[in-house]
Formats: C-alpha cells, sequence, structure tokens
C-alpha cells in the first residue's frame, strides 16, 4: 500500500508546485500588464537571453562579467519594480483583510461625495476627492493644508468653489473625518493612459497605483464623474453608478439620497438667479453654496 501512495502523493505535489508557479506568473503578468514594467521586462528578457548565448558561446569576457554582476541584479530588480512590487504587496494585504471582515471604515457615511460629485459635475467645477482605506495616506496628508474636520457637504463645496484658496489639489479623506485638503498626489505615468486624461485624473490614478485607496475625480472641462481603483480609471459615471461603485468598494450598502438639483427660475425673478459656484457667486452664511443646491434636509 505504501508503495502506490507514495508515487500518488509525489505526483500531487508536482502537480501542486506547477500550478503556484504559474499562479505566481500570471499574477506577476497582470500587475505590469499596461505599466511601464511592461516594456522594462521584454527588455530585461533580451538581456538574458544574451547572456544565455554569450556563456553558449564560450565568450569569456561576456561570462566574466555577467558572474560579476549576476549578485548585484536582485538589488537592481528592486529598485527599478519597486512601484509594481508595493502594488503586490499591498494587493495581498488588502486581500488578507477582507477575509478578516470589513473594517470600521466601511461603516462610514460618504453620501456626502455623492451629493458633492453631483453639484460638481452640474457646474463643471474640478474636483479630486481621495478615501482613505487600510493603507494610511499621512505622506501625501502632510503634502496638504491639515483640517481634520468633520465631513461634510457643505465644507466640500466649500474647498472646490472656483475661488476658494484650497481648490487646488486634492482632498483626503479619513473615515468620516475630511483630515486635509490642497494635497500633493503622484502622478501616474502609466503610458496606456488616454491622452486627454490630464493633471487632475492621472493624481487620482497615481494615487490608486501606490496605495488601495480609491479617488473620485470631475472634469472642469466636461463636469464628467470618473473613480479610479487599483490603477485603474473609470469614466463617465452617474451618480447613481458612483453610489454603487462607493458600495461596492467599500463593502457596503449605500442608500440612495435624493440628489440636489437648481430650481427652474420663476418669471418674477429669473434676472435675479444665480448660480452657486461661479467665482462672483454668493454663498449662504453657512459656507455652502446656495439655498436652492443645499443638501436636502
Amino acid at each position: 500500500m505504501t508503495h502506490i501512495t507514495t508515487p500518488w502523493l509525489r505526483v500531487s505535489f508536482t502537480v501542486l508546485d506547477i500550478l503556484l508557479v504559474a499562479l505566481i506568473i500570471y499574477q506577476v503578468l497582470v500587475v505590469i500588464r499596461g505599466t511601464r514594467a511592461a516594456p522594462m521586462l521584454a527588455g530585461l528578457a533580451a538581456v538574458a537571453a544574451a547572456f544565455y548565448l554569450a556563456r553558449i558561446g564560450e565568450l569569456a569576457t561576456l561570462n566574466w562579467l555577467v558572474s560579476h554582476l549576476l549578485p548585484y541584479v536582485v538589488f537592481a530588480l528592486i529598485v527599478v519594480f519597486q512601484s509594481e512590487i508595493r502594488h503586490v504587496l499591498s494587493d495581498l494585504g488588502r486581500r488578507l483583510s477582507f477575509l478578516r471582515g470589513p473594517g470600521a471604515s466601511d461603516g462610514d457615511a460618504y453620501d456626502d461625495i455623492v451629493l458633492a460629485a453631483n453639484l460638481f459635475s452640474q457646474h463643471q467645477t474640478g474636483a479630486l476627492i481621495v478615501i482613505e482605506r487600510e493603507i494610511g495616506l499621512r505622506t501625501y496628508i502632510e503634502s496638504g493644508v491639515a483640517l481634520d474636520a468633520k465631513l461634510s457637504y457643505d465644507l466640500l463645496a466649500t474647498i472646490f468653489r472656483p475661488s476658494a484658496p484650497l481648490h487646488d489639489g486634492a482632498v483626503i479623506i479619513q473615515k468620516d473625518r475630511l483630515a486635509a485638503a490642497a494635497c500633493f498626489l503622484p502622478l501616474s505615468m502609466n503610458p496606456v493612459l488616454s491622452t486627454q486624461l490630464g493633471t487632475r485624473h492621472r493624481a487620482g490614478i497615481g494615487i490608486t497605483e501606490e496605495t488601495d485607496a480609491i479617488a473620485v475625480i470631475v472634469s472642469e472641462e466636461t463636469g464628467a464623474i470618473s473613480m479610479a481603483v487599483g490603477g485603474k480609471i473609470e469614466r463617465d459615471l452617474t451618480v447613481e453608478q458612483l453610489r454603487e461603485r462607493l458600495s461596492t468598494e467599500l463593502h457596503r450598502y449605500v442608500a440612495p439620497v435624493a440628489l440636489p438639483s437648481v430650481a427652474p427660475p420663476s418669471e418674477e425673478d429669473s434676472g435675479d438667479e444665480q448660480s452657486p459656484l461661479p467665482e462672483d457667486s454668493s454663498m449662504s452664511a453657512r459656507g455652502g453654496p446656495a439655498s436652492e443646491t443645499e443638501r436636502p434636509r
């Protein structure tokens, strides 16, 4: 019986070994696909093939060079692919944290972000809102203006008002707190990205490449709403689609909220009606937009 079982165990472990190696190779290819690491990896493979041919051809000088440089190749690869390695490790940690169950931040309400995105989209106001998850964003928070204020629709509308001093840069949100505004984010260097994407969109994608954060972007030119997660961007989202995507990424149910809308002007005061977000517009006493676009109670 032992002679029968042992070969089967060896075959099983061999198959398992092959599957694990194939899975690792597949995950590596998935991570580097569409990034700047892909052509670099192709170039590295070409250099390795050249060294292999040199060893077969018994080229003494090239073989000596390879034998002395090979121990340092590992450190060179870590430096070259540091961004991709960090992305793989953070993705692994994110999956492990998901197995433990949703964190406390998943129970926080982000309806104000959806409402604010709708307002910015209506008035074509550029905005970049970053939501922190498992990986901390302290480095980027320190690059901006610390606020540590309670997240609210009125506060977001005030910060991204075109004439406001903090409207340039990103807003970073930690749980239900608005940690900082006017923050600097790393720009994505992904060559596959559309040339139509500007600095705001590339910054939103860049922060999601480095961390597990969620970035909500509103275009200043078109008013289109986009969302970036894991280095990928979804463009031209509706408000309902944004709510659904946030609920999916935060692993919680986000209840539908009545969206603010601009009331049609009446015949008597149509000439006095003003938009709440242009630079010369008046603000309400609470610091938010005008009353016709305030968040519904």
